[in-house]
């Protein structure tokens, strides 16, 4: 039997007020629903953008120009902008540099020179004796001089046998006592890899990227098969070997007047569950005065492990905004200031306004401007000692700053807060005072670049191995990028930094171990 639904009208009420009021409530709910889609509409647009369009965060100029057309001809712009928003974009935006200062500051094409220190093989070129005849007397002519033109060819990488003969010495007398000299200590006791095949195995993961399974295909192609489970049986004992090098590096950094830190995922495998998991890589680069870059692995986000890291850390720390950190800022009671000192990074505020452009592109621009300016000040301010840099800060950053911050508190009341522009504009004024600590300290810099581009090794690594094995996995994988990016960051090749260290760290005492630090090492003569 069927049954006749109810008519929703007739269950309505007759009296007008509560009809009001429900309307207005329907009308509420609508208009929540039209902003939580116009917000997923927007992620969904930023989110196809990352995936499938330029990450980079550079501006068209050219663009921009054609969308402030008004704003940079016009000095009393009919836009709706504020005065030092339109200043603003005039100076970030304006006319282009003339063509003979872009040849000036370009960096320039053609290829260069080849390094000395590459093998030379010469290759002499002879005219056969009928070539070398003159053409009007003939007379065999004579060699005056030479051409040399060069060609960069690759000779593929060999393995080699090293054999250990050692001789045995008997007495004649008595033919009892025998001798024989025992084998060099090596990194892997009793172990088939040399410190230069262990090198290589760990320089082309860490540095190149390269996952042990390919470089198991890439050996079997020299006649050598070696699985990659092997592989990664050296990788342990290297990270072993390793640690104290790493250990001593943090002991270091730790002494840094300003630190950076940030952190990226790292996909776990769990063998408890038919996914991965997600872990975390933290790096903390020390100062110039402290020049190392240790990476730690944390099978989760929690902020205890920043915390517990950076237990004995005094100075400036330079991250993101990320919750984890703020127990390290607290103000000690007794003394009335903070251990740790909490400095922003710009180019985190610069991001979100750069992806907020989809929703609200005159904001979005607005505010690239000011920024773009700041940064201006800083190519100003690069290669000038703190001081100096501190005080053309105060000069030209200020002023910018101020009137970004006057600008940014009247867009607060403008915007929906939920929506990318909103966020941008939240994240900018609650992260003011550390966005704008650099102001007081030439020490300190605008953003925390440099700790995401020691990130970078690892977001690029992480694309070919895909995973850790497991947690102790990404802790190997800390200890080894540690010693490879610190080794990098001193210009050494880490290939002939590692197959050294590696032959020497574990016979080194421990209170010389900073001598295999990469700025304190010098190569033995047999590496």
């Amino acid at each position: 039997m069927n049954t006749i639904p109810p008519d929703p009208i007739s269950e309505l009420s007759d009296d007008p007020k509560i009809l009001k009021q429900m309307l207005r409530d329907m009308t509420l709910r609508l208009q929540e629903k039209d902003d939580r889609i116009e917000q997923l509409l927007q992620r969904l647009d930023l989110l196809l953008r990352r995936t499938f369009g330029h990450r980079a965060e550079a501006i068209d100029t050219r663009q921009l120009r054609l969308a402030f057309a008004e704003i940079l001809t016009e000095p009393a712009s009919s836009l709706a902008v504020e005065e030092p928003a339109q200043r603003a974009v005039r100076e970030a935006f304006g006319p282009e540099s003339k063509p003979e200062e872009r040849r000036k500051n370009s960096k320039g094409h053609g290829r260069g020179r080849l390094p000395g220190h590459l093998t030379r093989e010469r290759l002499e070129i002879v005219l056969s004796e009928a070539e070398r005849c003159c053409p009007e007397c003939g007379t065999v002519r004579d060699k005056i001089g030479e051409e040399t033109t060069e060609q960069l060819d690759y000779v593929p990488a060999s393995l080699i046998v090293r054999q250990f003969v050692r001789f045995k010495y008997a007495c004649r007398t008595c033919a009892a006592e025998v001798v024989i000299a025992p084998v060099p200590a090596q990194p892997i006791e009793r172990g088939l890899p040399g410190p230069g095949l262990l090198a290589q195995v760990v320089g082309s993961k860490f540095a190149d990227h390269c996952p042990l399974y390919r470089q198991s295909g890439i050996l079997e192609r020299h006649g050598v098969r070696i699985s990659p489970s092997t592989l990664g049986d050296w990788i342990r004992e290297s990270a072993h070997l390793l640690f104290p090098l790493v250990r001593e590096m943090k002991t270091v950094i730790l002494g840094s007047l300003v630190l950076g830190a940030d952190d990226t995922p790292v996909p776990v495998l769990d063998r408890g569950r038919d996914h991965t998991r997600l872990g975390r890589l933290w790096a903390y680069v020390g100062d110039d005065e402290h020049p190392y870059t240790v990476y730690e692995y944390s099978p989760d986000r929690g902020g205890r492990w920043p915390q517990a890291f950076l237990r004995e850390f005094k100075g400036y720390l330079q991250a993101d905004a990320f919750p984890g950190f703020d127990a390290l800022y607290r103000v000690d009671p007794t003394s009335g200031t903070a251990r740790v000192v909490e400095v922003g990074c710009m180019a985190h505020a610069r991001r979100k306004f750069h992806d907020a452009q989809g929703s609200d592109e005159l904001r979005s621009l607005i505010a690239l401007a000011f920024i773009r300016l700041l940064y201006k000040v800083e190519d100003e301010a690069r290669g000038l000692d703190p001081p100096a840099r501190k005080a053309l800060r105060q000069e030209k950053s200020r002023e910018w700053l101020d009137h970004f911050k006057i600008w940014l508190e009247a867009q607060r009341a403008e915007v929906l807060p939920k929506s990318p522009i909103g966020e941008a504009v939240r994240y900018a004024l609650e992260q003011w005072t550390a966005l704008t600590r650099y102001l007081d300290d030439g020490h300190l810099e605008i953003d925390n670049n440099r700790t995401e581009r020691a990130l970078r090794a690892v977001a690029i690594g992480r694309n070919n191995w895909t995973f850790a094995g497991s947690d102790e996995g990404g802790e190997r994988a800390a200890i080894l990028y540690s010693v490879i990016q610190s080794a990098k960051r001193h210009g050494l090749d880490p290939f002939a930094y590692l197959r050294d260290v590696l032959q020497r760290v574990w016979t080194q005492p421990q209170n010389r171990i900073r001598e295999l630090l990469p700025d304190q090492w010098k190569p033995t003569m047999t590496s």
